[in-house]
């Protein structure tokens, strides 16, 4: 697999200062000040050379985020699938190019001709509701962990922030181990995308999503649930609540997720295996 990002130039953290001006609204006072923002832009996924989707997303990451893309939509089971993915700086935005093999690319060309949204949302190349709501693969992977290690992981999010430090402005989705060690993150201003990206940088790291839990900086929709599951990871914490859709399909896939996850308490919407102790 070969990756090519010669051609992105983006600086450390991916922001830009814009000029505002401070409403007094509790307080008095008004003064102009500069303030830090995430660049977001439009990225165009190609796919051997077919335009796939149109995301606005944060232009950093962006092969773990087209290999985390392919890899989230199906177009991909492995890394190895992968051919190539380049990434070009273009006028108002970036294009990556991700190559696949012959049998990869039929399945890619035929979602694509039948795709009927561009989002990042997970529905990208359906076409009537079986399709979106059709059953999930059933989580395999078991995990075992103390509530402590959620506490942990909680703990030491803002450590993996800078954009979101610099910001405020910026989702991330982490991966832990089972004692709620960080071992990577990415952050985007899209929670799909943050997810995605993660999910690129375990696959191009080897690291299995099934030996930990994701934690994400968002409210757990469906999608979410689902890009975790077909990932192959048994858990999904996040700090805000879910949706209903969110729930029955992390209980129907075995997924043991967590939700509304602060310092002094989380709630479990689904546990179906007793992974937390």
């Amino acid at each position: 697999m070969i990756f090519d990002q010669t051609a992105m130039a983006q600086p450390d953290l991916p922001i830009r200062n814009i000029s505002v001006r401070r409403l007094g609204l509790a307080e008095p006072g008004d003064d102009a000040s500069l303030r830090s923002v995430p660049i977001e832009a439009p990225v165009s996924i190609e796919v051997c050379g077919l335009g796939y989707a149109v995301m606005m997303a944060t232009p950093s990451d962006l092969v773990d985020y087209a290999l985390g893309f392919a890899m989230s939509e199906g177009l991909v089971e492995r890394p190895d699938q992968v051919e190539a993915i380049d990434v070009d700086q273009v006028g108002g935005g970036w294009v990556v190019r991700a190559a696949l093999p012959p049998e990869r690319a039929e399945i890619a060309l035929d979602r694509a001709r039948r795709r009927v949204t561009e989002s990042s949302c997970g529905l990208c190349g359906m076409d009537n509701i079986e399709q979106v709501l059709r059953p999930l693969p059933a989580v395999t992977a078991r995990i075992s962990i103390d509530r402590s290690a959620i506490a942990r992981a909680l703990a030491s999010l803002p450590d993996h922030q800078p954009l979101g430090r610099a910001t405020g402005a910026a989702h991330v989705a982490a991966f832990c181990s089972p004692d709620g060690e960080i071992v990577r993150a990415r952050e985007d201003v899209g929670r799909h995308n943050a997810l995605d990206k993660l999910i690129g940088a375990l696959a191009r790291a080897e690291i299995d999503p099934a030996s930990g839990f994701i934690l994400l900086s968002a409210r757990c929709s469906y999608e979410l649930v689902e890009k975790t599951v077909r990932a192959g990871c048994p858990m999904l914490v996040t700090i805000s609540a879910p949706t209903s859709l969110a729930a029955e399909r992390a209980a129907a896939a075995g997924l043991t997720l967590v939700t509304l996850a602060r310092a002094d308490s989380a709630l479990i919407v689904s546990d179906v295996h007793r992974a937390i102790g």
